[in-house]
């Protein structure tokens, strides 16, 4: 029995970028539960223009100064490394509105690849410094993720999906998501914060138990 788990995060959330890989880890721990790993859009910071800003300007607007950041960005970078990954505090040069690379993630999950666009996307935007808003940039890591950057690009081009995507991270909040990540497992269990790997894995543990009890008795 495969156990769902949906990962509701965003793509510019340092606690998401740490989350997601404690996650994969998790499920490493427990290779004797099939699960299936479901990313549902939510926006951070939803008041940022499609165009972006500059971060500079989304620092001093969300924390009072570039400066009052550091602190809270080097505790967030230190516990990025221990999970492997390179948070470059001073490499971001612009804050996204992360519209489009939801949209990605969702195609991409029609393809299969949606772990692999997700963190491409995070790559980009906490360990290289990227552009998120530069569309050729997005394209770029939908091809790195076995998307066809063609279609990718005329796609991006329109409309499709936005609805969907906003309609989806509203539910979120609606439902009560303040915080992310957040994981729901098997629709029974939900666990906010980018938890410890051995904790996710117990947890994964019980909501397998409790939803293939669910599923039986159905």
């Amino acid at each position: 029995m495969t156990l769902p788990i949906d990962m509701i995060s965003d793509v510019v959330c340092p606690w998401c970028f740490i989350g997601k890989r404690r996650l994969e880890k998790a499920i490493a721990l427990k290779p004797a539960i099939p699960v299936e790993l479901h990313f549902r859009p939510y926006f951070l910071n939803p008041w940022i223009p499609r165009e972006g800003i500059s971060r500079e300007e989304y620092l001093t607007t969300k924390f009072g100064s570039p400066e009052r950041y550091r602190g809270i960005a080097q505790r967030v970078a230190e516990a990025a490394a221990a999970e492997g990954l390179t948070y470059e505090i001073d490499g971001i040069k612009r804050q996204p509105n992360t519209l489009d690379c939801h949209r990605l993630i969702l195609w991409a999950g029609q393809a299969g690849h949606a772990a692999r666009m997700k963190q491409r996307l995070m790559d980009l935007y906490f360990t290289e410094g990227g552009d998120l808003t530069d569309p050729e940039m997005l394209v770029g890591a939908a091809a790195d993720s076995g998307l066809d950057a063609d279609l990718v690009r005329q796609r991006l081009a329109t409309d499709e999906d936005v609805a969907r995507v906003e309609r989806e991270a509203n539910s979120a909040k609606e439902a009560g998501i303040d915080g992310v990540p957040c994981f729901i497992l098997g629709g029974l269990l939900a666990v906010q914060g980018a938890q410890a790997p051995d904790y996710l894995a117990q947890t994964i543990e019980r909501a397998a138990n409790e939803y293939a009890k669910r599923v039986a008795a159905e």
